[in-house]
């Protein structure tokens, strides 16, 4: 008899970078712990040839991505389907709610299969909150990965949280993503991506303890 494939939990995965950019570094609350959870969400999602998505918020006034997440977006290569600037506060602009990874996801659609989307950066109550509202008005499955979002003001995170859960938001953490990502250890990428979770062990630890500590 043949065993069956192992199958994904998730069918239809993104990755969506909003506005890590290096002017928010001074202000926003352990900026350095969003990094280091972006970079391994980056990481990992190359190993699990994840479409990713990046946003800037007005790129000539507030900068680019940070440095510290280029050599990840680089090596992601082709898997980066979009680098969109943008003045709207929500990530669903044209160039990335039209894009094919989304298109049979209308909620008007006679069988709706949304996506499942994990989104990192900032601001929690600003970009963050209305990317996710947008995406769950499209029929999407939003994943707010509490260990990779923040805001100026720490108290604004948990309240911001709060809300999206209400409206439909799953509030998690970067591994139980990863892992749910995989659903099933026989997947192929499943040892690569145990050794993401090894090496990034003590990042993992500091954001969680950073910006969530104050809840554990």
């Amino acid at each position: 008899m043949t065993t069956p494939p192992p199958e994904r939990r998730f069918q239809r995965p993104a990755v969506f970078v909003c506005d890590i950019q290096e002017k928010f570094r001074p202000t926003i609350y352990e900026f350095d712990k969003v990094i280091l959870t972006a970079r391994k969400l980056l990481i990992a999602a190359t190993a699990l040839k994840i479409p990713i998505f990046v946003t800037t918020q007005n790129r000539p006034r507030l900068g680019d991505t940070v440095a510290e997440l280029q050599p990840f977006l680089a090596a992601a290569g082709a898997l980066v389907q979009a680098d969109v600037d943008k003045t709207r506060f929500s990530m669903w602009l044209d160039p990335i709610s039209s894009h094919p990874h989304f298109a049979s996801s209308s909620p008007s659609s006679p069988s709706p299969s949304g996506c499942e989307v994990a989104i990192v950066g900032i601001e929690s109550h600003i970009c963050v909150t209305q990317t996710a509202l947008d995406l769950l008005a499209a029929g999407h499955k939003v994943y707010i990965l509490a260990d990779g979002v923040s805001s100026s003001n720490r108290e604004e995170v948990g309240i911001a949280l709060d809300r999206l859960r209400q409206a439909g938001a799953v509030v998690t953490t970067s591994e139980s993503w990863i892992y749910e990502c995989m659903g099933d250890a026989k997947i192929p990428e499943f040892k690569q991506i145990v050794g993401v979770v090894k090496d990034t062990v003590g990042d993992t630890r500091a954001a969680l303890k950073g910006l969530l500590g104050s809840k554990m």
